[in-house]
């Protein structure tokens, strides 16, 4: 008669296909795991009993991804931006539940994770796609580790693909003044918005979050504390910026504070103009009724002035590029520059922009001989020899080696 196996004891059988299953009972629940070997069916009971005996209870693996995906999705909307988990779940929904939602969490394994990436690359999915569906994977795996419902997180082992960085096109100063002068001369209405994000090298989310009240007028400072995101299907939200250090304070110069006077007149206007249609959100760049401007509008007019001015295509957040490399070749300390541009870390800057700063080499090679210059080496006799005088010998200190015994 076969012994009944008790609680935390695990149990090994080999099936007719040749695969081997492994088992242990749990609290009346059968914990499972297949194997290529009963060695491997082994090593599973012993640390899956070393978990049970460390305190895992391994609540809810044996639902299925898809069911997990669905209950972590509910559980970070508090503390997730809106945005954020619309992103992850359309993450969800077209890179991952289609390929393994239907498998039970605890059948994840690293492996099966790889060959996703691998597959979806494979069939044309982008880097930046893959990468994305792994951060969403990581984070929800990584919940499930703290609740104790996995072992240990699959994500981890795996290697995503390398990020893809996009070129960076930069203007240079005369390009940057036919592009403004550009846009003056098509009376374009987002002219303040470029030239303050080449002033200030903020993110596009950052300036169509911008309120008059962030504005020190007299002190020029301008506060950035919000970016707009907005969702898809419509609908918009304020959110933190992108980074801890997202949240800054920028200086002003006079020449962008007279632009933004002129400018403030012009929404006054347009608000009168609007009458009860008016939304007051107070919106530095609103549209005709008040609502903060669409960043697809923005992108739109933009490609239009650089269409008229014949200059080479960019991006409109190159004009934050175009920043940086302003600030950087014209000698602003990188931390100086890192703080303007929000960066969580000047090394962030240095990592992206650190081509951008030119070769100091020459000018820090005459630095130095300037600064040592009242040593006079053409007369310098410190090491040498005196005259009528033999070099010294070392002293004898009774060691045939010729060192101290002592040291």
């Amino acid at each position: 008669m076969a012994k009944r196996r008790g609680n935390n004891e695990g149990s090994i059988h080999q099936r007719a296909n040749g695969v081997w299953r492994a088992q242990v009972t749990l609290n009346g629940r059968r914990l499972n795991f297949t194997g290529q070997s009963r060695k491997e069916c082994r090593a599973w009971i012993k640390e899956t009993i070393q978990h049970i005996d460390q305190g895992f209870t391994f609540e809810g693996g044996d639902m299925t991804l898809e069911e997990f995906l669905n209950g972590w999705l509910v559980s970070i909307q508090a503390s997730r931006s809106k945005a954020t988990v619309a992103l992850y779940q359309r993450t969800i929904v077209k890179g991952v539940l289609p390929f393994i939602g239907h498998l039970q969490l605890k059948d994840i394994k690293p492996d099966l994770i790889q060959r996703l990436y691998d597959h979806q690359i494979k069939n044309g999915q982008s880097n930046h796609a893959v990468r994305s569906v792994h951060k969403t994977l990581n984070s929800a795996l990584m919940h499930a580790l703290r609740l104790g419902m996995i072992i240990r997180n699959p994500c981890k082992p795996t290697t995503p693909p390398r990020l893809e960085h996009t070129e960076m096109q930069i203007y240079n100063e005369d390009q940057i003044q036919v592009l403004l002068n550009t846009a003056l001369a098509l009376n374009d209405q987002y002219y303040p918005v470029y030239y303050l994000a080449i002033h200030t090298g903020m993110r596009q989310s950052e300036l169509i979050g911008l309120k008059w009240s962030d504005l020190d007028w007299e002190k020029r400072f301008l506060q950035v504390q919000r970016q707009l995101l907005r969702f898809k299907g419509g609908g918009f939200e304020f959110s933190r910026p992108k980074s801890r250090n997202g949240t800054r304070t920028i200086v002003l110069g006079h020449q962008a504070i007279e632009i933004l006077r002129a400018h403030r007149e012009a929404v006054v206007a347009l608000q009168g103009g609007a009458g009860e249609g008016w939304t007051d959100l107070g919106m530095m760049f609103p549209t005709r009724v008040g609502t903060p401007i669409l960043g697809s509008n923005l992108r739109r007019g933009f490609r239009a002035v650089l269409k008229a001015s014949g200059l080479p295509h960019i991006r409109f957040h190159d004009l934050r590029h175009t920043a940086a490399s302003l600030m950087l070749n014209h000698n602003i300390p990188v931390l100086v520059a890192s703080r303007r541009l929000g960066h969580a870390k000047a090394s962030i800057t240095l990592d992206v922009y650190g081509h951008l700063i030119p070769s100091k080499q020459e000018e820090a090679a005459e630095l130095m001989d300037e600064l040592l210059t009242p040593v006079d080496v053409s007369n310098c006799t410190i090491f040498a020899p005196k005259q009528g005088s033999e070099t010294p010998s070392p002293p004898d200190t009774g060691s045939r080696t010729g060192r101290n015994p002592h040291i």
